[in-house]
């Protein structure tokens, strides 16, 4: 772990000491909106948006080194772009609103005060390298990526992007909160994408389509906690305070086949082959299992969040903006998942990813609708391991002009005990990024642990 001295201790004349300085010092806030009114002056969400409500922004860290280019310049021709973006990606600029007649939720895209909130700031005792490699702090990451600990909920009154741009030592943070009731990751990239396009002087490649009634038209009346502080105290099944570690664990390409060679190696002639994901997070969920110590006759759970466009039936285009991601669970207790071989974890993954049809999709929309629910993270299960994200995003080619990102994170939100990103690996081929969140001393077990490591590749 790096370490980034957060500030200076220092006597006070009168004797005490005084606060240590922040980190990250703030210079500047403002708003962006789109150049042009947009062609939609509200979005209804649809039913896959809504289960999103009481989860927290999502945030990603991208993290760039500078060579020649001026920090302000850097940073003025990105906020042009976001002006430009944002013409397509207009939600993002609008305000969440729950329609009085129907209780539905919608986004009111133009005569309101929206726009994305953007943050510039300095923080020239860090550098690139400390976020990018191992851990890096979490007092820092909080001061780096904006509305850590917001929830979606607060979309009605908060903008539902926000950005800051961190000037470091030797280069740029960009810190983004998006919010998780309006969009996806797949199309949370997509923006990414196209914003890196335009700021590079270039054509948005693939224009988001934005008509939601393609996923679902069903308008849903929901009755919303009156705040987050009462959402959270109503969880019927509240979690014990934990001390929460966070890191990356890098997966090579070499380690990635090796990983789903070995598991494939003892299947029948003609059993279909398990995927580089489901060979991945069998060993994932196995490795974490062990790290956590659990009674053999426990239960743990396996989610994953799957994307649903290629699933429903029609298929939805790729460029879809918006949510259209439902949780895939399945389970077994810890003794048959440890003592039996990979392949047996990677088939319980395969048969409930698989089962998660078109007609299973509708199922649990039609469910949803009869019987809206406000969700906690607990929901997830006991013993959970939850993956979200996926390596098939191209992170690492979101270039802003000045090459590609040193390291790209999540922030603090969204992440509790067994929750897992995948990213692609930034050095590229096949490899796969893991970052991890789990109780401290789980991951120290799993940091030790000579059969997670090799199979790893772990970066120190």
């Amino acid at each position: 772990m790096m370490a980034v001295e957060n500030g200076k201790q220092a006597a006070e004349a009168a004797g005490g000491a005084a606060k240590p300085e922040r980190a990250v010092k703030i210079a500047e806030k403002s708003s962006v909106q789109p150049r042009k009114p947009t062609a939609n002056p509200k979005v209804a969400l649809a039913t896959f948006d809504l289960p999103y409500i009481t989860f927290y922004y999502n945030q990603k860290l991208l993290v760039y080194k500078l060579g020649g280019e001026e920090f302000a310049v850097v940073v003025g021709k990105m906020k042009e772009a976001l002006a430009e973006v944002l013409e397509e990606f207009y939600p993002l600029a609008g305000k969440l609103v729950q329609e009085e007649e129907d209780r539905a939720l919608y986004v009111e895209c133009e005569g309101t005060e929206g726009g994305v909130e953007v943050v510039e700031a300095e923080a020239e005792e860090v550098v690139v390298a400390d976020l990018a490699e191992g851990e890096a702090p979490e007092e820092l990451m909080k001061e780096l990526v904006p509305y850590t600990g917001v929830m979606n909920l607060e979309g009605f009154s908060r903008p539902l992007l926000a950005v800051q741009f961190t000037k470091l030592k030797d280069g740029i943070a960009l810190g983004c909160a998006f919010n998780h009731a309006i969009l996806d990751g797949n199309s949370t990239w997509h923006f990414m994408t196209s914003w890196a396009e335009l700021t590079r002087g270039e054509a948005i490649s693939v224009c988001p389509v934005h008509n939601r009634s393609l996923a679902r038209s069903t308008r849903v009346p929901l009755t919303l906690p009156i705040s987050p502080a009462a959402h959270e105290l109503a969880d019927p099944n509240p979690s014990p305070p934990s001390s929460l570690r966070a890191r990356v664990f890098s997966f090579p390409e070499s380690t990635i086949l090796r990983l789903k060679s070995a598991i494939n190696s003892s299947l029948p002639a003609g059993t279909k082959p398990f995927s580089t994901f489901k060979s991945l997070a069998a060993h994932a969920w196995r490795s974490i299992s062990r790290a956590r110590r659990l009674p053999p006759d426990s239960i743990t759970i396996f989610a994953v969040f799957a994307d649903c466009r290629s699933r429903l039936r029609p298929p939805l285009p790729d460029s879809y903006f918006g949510n259209v991601i439902q949780a895939v669970f399945t389970g077994t207790a810890v003794h048959p998942l440890l003592t039996a071989p990979p392949e047996f974890a990677a088939g319980l993954l395969q048969q409930a990813i698989e089962a998660h049809d078109a007609a299973a999709i509708q199922a649990r929309l039609e469910e949803y609708e009869s019987k809206p629910k406000m969700f906690y993270f607990t929901d997830a299960g006991v013993n959970c391991v939850a993956v979200g994200s996926s390596p098939r995003f191209r992170v690492y080619d979101v270039d802003f002009g000045f090459g590609r990102p040193e390291r790209v994170r999540s922030g603090k939100n969204n992440k509790f005990d067994g929750m897992v990103y995948l990213y692609p690996g930034r050095n590229g081929g096949k490899g796969i990024d893991v970052e991890l969140t789990l109780d401290g001393q789980a991951m120290e077990n799993l940091e030790n642990d000579g059969e997670f490591l090799v199979a790893g590749g772990d970066e120190p």
